[in-house]
Parts: C-alpha cells; structure tokens; sequence
C-alpha cells in the first residue's frame, strides 16, 4: 500500500451490537484505509460474521456509527452493494438455477449498474481470472465447493466494489488453491481495491494483510502489523490457546 493512500475508507465507532442479552459486539473503533488489506482474527463467537453482516446491511440495528467514504452507511444490501460494498459468505449462495456466467452477469448488471454490454465483457475477465471460464455454462447449482467459493469471490467482484469483504474464503483450499487464491487476491488489491478479510488460514492471510484486527467476545484485543498482533500474548492465548 503507498503512502498515498491513507485516507479511511470505512470507519467505525463505538459499534455495538446485542441479540437480546447477548452482547456480540461492543464499543468497537477501527477503520480500513484506502487499498490495504485489512485481517480480521477471533475465535468463533467473536462477532467477526456479525461485523460484516452490519457493513453489508444484513443487519442494520446497531449502537455506533459506521462511514463509507466519509459518509454514514444506511440502506438496504442492495443499496450498499451499489455504494461499492462487496462481499463473500463462508457459505457459498450462487443462483443455484443459473449458469455460472448467468449469476455474474446479475451482479454485474444490478449490483454493479452496468448496462448488458459492459458486463459481459467484465464478467468474461473476472471468470478468467477466478479459473472459472471452463465452468462459464455450468449450472452453479452443480459446481464443486473449491468452484463454489471461487463463484462466491467472482460475483462480488463482478459488482465493481472499491471495498471487498472476504469471509474465510480459503476455507477447505488445497495449499495450492490457496496460493493461486492469494495471487488473485494481491491482484485484486492492486487494483485499486481496499479489502477486509475474515480468515483462518493464516498463512494464506499473512500473506496479504496489511494490519490485523484481533476480536474476542465482541471485544477489539489487538491491531496492528501482522509480524506484531500474532506475538502479542493476549492473542496467543485467546486465539491460539497458548499461555504466556
């Protein structure tokens, strides 16, 4: 990431988030700058799902306020999808009714208001370059899970988005998988696109991140370089189970 581009992208403050007595997040500040990488790690139940599911809309009550390029995000998935929010599910939702050039060729169209001309063009490069050309008229309904995933990434790619949420997207990745995943990944931040990322394949995770962003109970416990949030002794023992 150049020095250049340091202005956040999306902020967070004081975000905080119940589902009746159980608190899912709480108090939490953070932001993403312009065209990094940002890593988020926690155990499972730390609110790291719930994080993405406020950015995106999927739910939208919420103590705090999160910014969009400056300004308060509100509306609906759609409405947020065309602000420039893309994202990923840890489990793959195609249209399970459509060819995989089909469900590209939505997202192009309604998420990324492109007109029928442009999208196709777009959609033939993003399935190049997801390895996804081979399955352009499978029905996604029938594709493996390693194409699953990589539909899953394509599509929110084909809206154009200037921010991309990736949630545990190396999941179930052969080594090689995700090494050509993390390829991808470097040549989608390249571009220009500012990414947050959910994972637990680390390596796959190190290998990209800007900064860290460690999460328990809801709660931030650490942020920083990589090479420094993964020696800090809290996160070894919240995240890795290894005591001080």
């Amino acid at each position: 990431m150049s020095d250049a581009a340091q202005a956040a992208l999306l902020t967070a403050r004081g975000l905080g988030k119940s589902f009746g007595a159980v608190r899912v997040l709480h108090d939490l500040d953070f932001e993403v700058r312009q065209g990094e990488v940002l890593g988020i790690l926690g155990p499972n139940g730390a609110g790291k799902t719930t994080l993405f599911n406020l950015v995106s809309g999927d739910i939208r009550d919420h103590v705090g306020e999160i910014q969009f390029d400056g300004k308060a995000l509100k509306g609906q998935p759609f409405d947020r999808c065309k602000a420039g929010i893309g994202r990923t599910y840890q489990i793959p939702q195609p249209y399970g009714g459509m060819s995989t050039f089909e469900n590209l060729l939505v997202a192009a169209t309604f998420g990324g208001g492109m007109s029928e001309a442009e999208s196709y063009d777009h959609c033939v490069r993003i399935l190049e370059d997801c390895e996804l050309s081979q399955r352009a008229n499978t029905n996604a309904g029938s594709l493996t899970l390693l194409d699953r995933k990589r539909l899953e990434l394509a599509r929110a790619l084909a809206s154009k988005p200037r921010l991309l949420l990736l949630d545990e997207i190396a999941g179930g990745l052969t080594d090689d998988e995700g090494k050509d995943l993390v390829a991808l990944i470097r040549r989608i931040r390249d571009g220009g696109t500012t990414i947050v990322w959910i994972e637990h394949v680390l390596h796959a995770l190190f290998a990209v991140a800007d900064r860290l962003l460690v999460l328990n109970f809801g709660e931030k416990i650490a942020e920083g370089a990589p090479a420094v949030v993964i020696e800090d002794p809290e996160v070894k023992r919240v995240y890795m189970g290894v005591e001080a």
